[in-house]
């Protein structure tokens, strides 16, 4: 099995930090615009697509800072995170998101990025 390869992306985010990380990590936030439905039991979510769900672990978070969330189905050194940076000459608030996939679907992979990313920005007012 081909070994899924490591990529960033990243969005600027009219937003504090704080209002951000909210919507990255609660249910609440999440069910806005990465899943139809998020549920939390200690640090394990179901996100839940159309009839379908996912679980995943809180791997590591900071809060205001980044929060990387592991699939119950992943190998333990693959991850999805949120990384929320401050550009230092304009002082916009960067998302960064990195995640892993095969090679031959990291630009499809990065489609779904940007749509979703469309849909928090929209939901955060930015």
């Amino acid at each position: 099995m081909a070994k899924n390869i490591h990529y960033q992306i990243e969005y600027v985010v009219r937003s504090s930090p704080g209002i951000l990380f909210n919507f990255l990590t609660t249910p609440s936030g999440l069910a806005q615009w990465f899943a139809d439905s998020v549920d939390i039991e200690e640090d394990v979510y179901s996100f839940e697509w159309e009839g379908s769900e996912d679980t995943a672990l809180i791997v590591d978070s900071s809060e205001d800072e980044y929060v990387r969330y592991r699939w119950d189905y992943s190998p333990e050194d693959e991850y999805f995170e949120f990384r929320i940076q401050k550009a230092e000459i304009t002082g916009d608030t960067i998302l960064v998101i990195s995640d892993f996939a095969e090679e031959s679907d990291i630009e499809d992979q990065k489609l779904l990025w940007d749509s979703q990313v469309k849909l928090l920005i929209q939901q955060i007012g930015g």
